[in-house]
């Protein structure tokens, strides 16, 4: 697995073994940051300027895809142990520190988020939501982020789900792709 472009493009991502993390499939993820890069709602300054949330982070390869791409800042919510420490290997890899902060522990239980930003007033204005399929966690996970201000009105919100999956009815859909196992949901809040 391997960054797709940007800055860190070709760059070798680890991976923990076994089927415990389930990384967002290369072609997956080029087809989401494909649709962010020349949406109307995204676009380029969009994501060149993002503060992205990537929860049930894995690996951390949408947040570094983001970060590669020029995102301002990324966070990575991530329980597993040792999810964990690939996630860590990839964020000095692509030697991203200053601009990434890793949180060892559940988004269902992420404590008070940040709220808007004091100079821009905008919450995390780009979400990754991966987690594992057919357990309905997107919809549980966007309640509890809501919740806690670690999203708010305008954030976009990418969600991977199972391909047979319902997708979750929120915020003004922007776009939806289905690519093998999965699907990806795209929305506003």
């Amino acid at each position: 697995m391997r960054i797709i472009a940007g800055a860190f493009k070709g760059r070798a991502l680890a991976s923990p073994a076994g089927m415990d993390t389930r990384p967002t499939a290369q072609r997956v993820r080029q087809a989401v940051f494909d649709i962010l890069m020349h949406a109307p709602w995204a676009g380029r300054s969009f994501l060149e300027q993002a503060d992205v949330l990537d929860a049930f982070a894995g690996t951390g390869a949408l947040g570094l895809e983001a970060l590669s791409r020029g995102a301002a800042t990324a966070m990575f919510f991530e329980r597993d142990r040792v999810a964990l420490a690939a996630l860590r290997a990839n964020i000095a890899a692509c030697g991203v520190g200053a601009r990434a902060r890793v949180v060892a522990g559940d988004v269902l239980r992420p404590g008070p988020g940040p709220g808007p930003d004091p100079v821009s007033g905008q919450h995390k204005n780009l979400i990754f939501l991966d987690p594992p399929y057919e357990q309905g966690l997107v919809q549980r996970s966007l309640n509890v982020l809501r919740a806690e201000g670690w999203l708010g009105p305008g954030s976009v919100v990418v969600a991977e789900t199972g391909r047979l999956e319902s997708v979750v009815e929120t915020g003004s859909i922007l776009a939806h792709r289905v690519h093998g196992a999965a699907q990806i949901t795209f929305w506003r809040e």
